[in-house]
């Protein structure tokens, strides 16, 4: 989250001798980071990036205090000044001007107080800069303390036109399904519900509560009375209604993240005398509070000895006392140990005694740490990993033309399996379930490159999640394919060229699956072991393949045979046959293979109006063969291929 910070604001609460340059510098090295400075006509402003667990310094006052605890750690003196409250207000839970019913679940702590006889009209100059360099344009009085307030402090305001809430009621509750509302910016919303919301005497909604104000109640030029109105609201439900309805503030975001409840009696108390000064509002004294579980006190405890060992250098008692003390918290000892207590604006983010730890670290400088360069020797590299393996294959298959991919482990019901693993909290509804194919993940991927007309090959290796009864999935690394435009031969022909080159010695066995069109599903078998599949699918003209990669790493031999080069030559001849339809291929391969001693190799050269070329090598490693001796084998070959599978020979 960005903010941006005028100079001269600042300094209003920090009191330091330091430059703005060594404020920037000094705060970026221990705390939030100030990516730049600007400069204008107003004042140089500070554009300050803030994490998101550390919403207490999202302000301008969270800003000089941050800076009020690390300065001094780097020689510049450095003193926070107090906020200027009055304090002749009373808080109550109950007031004669509004009725309010706050579920606390939605709304921990329920602030208001009504200001009468307001007068509309500009804002100070000082006011107007402030905003402007901020980058919130300047509206009018009324809005405009409203803004300077959630700057200055963090703590998001809203004011309501008071003769507008009917019955002079309030009941903050969840919105139900399908209501709607009217914002401040005239946009009408339909709520899915689960919204925070209040409504008045008359059942109307008034406010879409740390989002946007209802235009029911919206403040005018015509506005007299105003309830100046200070909350703490429940961050899931702020941060789901922000996101389902696209609508985001600055607000939304502070809401969201987690504000310190103590804040809001602050807040209110800044606005309540800002509205006395610009707007001659005369404020009632009775404060409505409606906090029923007051935030409380927490205390994390370590010892000496602990933090050093986290640390991995001594850092006396007296200084961590020092900076915890500057950074808001109240440490104490009692010999070795180390009891802190948490200061309400940080109690969201220090938590255990590593958070403590890092506070130390950080206010007493990461630059100071000592640097040592790792010591040691190099381990060896692991034998026989896995991801050797899986490296092989992607660099074969992208020298075949594939393309590497990564998708989602999460998919949606429509595109996993029935027994799939449904997340008990899933973000939507395309991401519930865990996938337990990549064959889906893959098929819309290949769909997202539908304009391509030209041939193309995708493939991922990832783990899919088997289930198993009662206990954490099965985590199963595979590698999947799909082959887009691409001619079934060819496709398989990269399959068989991949298994020969991991000098894997598989058979393909056709086999029928659901998903798959009839015929065009081959098993890949090691002896009885299915290590994989190959087919075309019935969706789309995709051909998909997948394996498990620990079943072909097992019956992948590394090393291979050496074969030295035959010294007689082969003679090379193809032969043409007709055959029947459906007639399988390789099975004639296979058959003519086997057919002779000779024959050393057997490869379909051609395919043209069914007729199928075979190209033939008979080798015979002690002898050149006759052409005698060839023709005796090939009248075989002929003979048995048309009792087998009706082929007829064309000479």
């Amino acid at each position: 989250m960005d903010i941006l910070i005028p100079n001269n604001w600042l300094r209003e609460f920090l009191k330091t001798d330091a430059t703005n340059g060594e404020i920037a510098k000094y705060l970026s090295l221990s705390g939030p980071s100030v990516e730049k400075i600007i400069k204008n006509s107003f004042s140089e402003v500070y554009s300050i990036e803030v994490t998101t667990n550390r919403m207490d310094t999202a302000s301008v006052y969270g800003i000089a205090r941050e800076a009020s605890a690390i300065l001094p750690r780097f020689g510049k003196k450095a003193k926070l000044a107090s906020i200027k409250l009055t304090n002749n207000f009373t808080f109550s839970n109950k007031v004669d001007y509004l009725s309010a019913q706050v579920d606390p679940k939605l709304c921990p702590r329920f602030t208001s107080v009504l200001i009468k006889n307001v007068k509309f009209g500009k804002s100070s100059q000082v006011v107007r800069e402030r905003l402007s360099a901020c980058g919130i344009r300047p509206i009018n009085n009324i809005v405009d303390i409203s803004n300077y307030i959630m700057l200055e402090l963090g703590q998001p305001v809203h004011t309501f036109d008071y003769d507008k809430i009917k019955g002079s009621s309030m009941v903050l509750r969840e919105s139900k399904k399908g209501e709607k509302i009217t914002t401040l910016d005239d946009k009408e919303f339909i709520l899915p519900g689960g919204d925070i919301v209040i409504e008045d005497g008359k059942g109307r909604l008034i406010d879409l509560c740390g989002i946007m104000g209802g235009g029911l109640s919206a403040i005018d030029e015509y506005t007299q009375n105003v309830l100046l109105f200070i909350q703490n609201y429940d961050p899931i439900h702020i941060r789901k209604t922000s996101m389902t309805l696209a609508q985001r503030s600055m607000a939304a975001s502070l809401f969201e993240k987690g504000i310190d409840p103590e804040l809001v009696k602050t807040a209110i108390l800044k606005a309540t005398k800002m509205f006395e000064e610009l707007t001659g509002g005369i404020p009632e004294k009775e404060v409505l509070d409606i906090y029923p579980n007051p935030i409380k006190e927490k205390a994390v405890s370590l010892d000496f000895e602990k933090i050093t060992k986290k640390l991995g250098i001594e850092i006396s008692r007296k200084d961590i006392t020092e900076i915890l003390t500057l950074l808001g918290f109240s440490p104490s000892w009692i010999k070795n140990q180390l009891k802190v207590s948490v200061p309400s604006f940080r109690s969201d983010d220090v938590i255990i005694p590593e958070d403590v730890v890092e506070e130390i670290a950080r206010i007493y400088g990461y630059h100071n740490f000592p640097s040592r360069i790792m010591s040691g020797v190099i381990p060896d590299k692991p034998a026989d990993s896995p991801f050797d393996f899986e490296e092989i294959i992607k660099n074969l298959l992208k020298g075949y033309g594939g393309a590497e991919v990564y998708t989602f482990s999460l998919v949606s019901k429509a595109n996993t399996d029935k027994d799939s693993l449904k997340l008990a909290n899933p973000l939507g509804t395309d991401s519930e379930y865990l996938r337990t194919s990549l064959m889906h993940s893959l098929s819309e991927a290949v769909k997202q490159n539908a304009s391509e007309k030209e041939a193309f090959h995708l493939f991922e290796i990832a783990n899919v999640y088997i289930p198993k009864n009662g206990k954490l999935p099965d985590e199963k690394m595979t590698l999947a394919g799909m082959f887009a435009n691409t001619d079934y031969r060819q496709a398989k022909g990269v399959i068989e060229a991949l298994l020969e080159e991991l000098n894997i010695k598989a058979v393909l066995v056709q086999e029928e699956l659901k998903g798959f069109l009839p015929g065009q599903r081959i098993e890949i078998k090691v002896g009885d072991k299915v290590i994989g599949q190959f087919g075309n699918l019935e969706e789309g003209n995709y051909t998909y393949y997948e394996f498990g990669i620990a079943e072909m790493k097992s019956y992948s031999d590394s090393h291979k045979k050496y074969v030295p080069i035959p010294s007689n030559p082969p003679q090379i001849e193809d032969l043409t046959f007709n055959f029947p339809v459906k007639t399988k291929i390789g099975d004639v391969i296979n058959l003519i293979s086997s057919k002779d001693k000779t024959i050393e190799k057997v490869e379909l050269k051609d395919i043209f109006n069914d007729a199928y070329t075979f190209r033939i090598w008979y080798q015979d490693k002690n002898r050149t063969l006759t052409n005698k001796e060839v023709e005796s084998v090939r009248k075989e070959i002929v003979k048995t291929v048309k009792a087998k599978f009706g082929g007829t020979y064309k000479d």
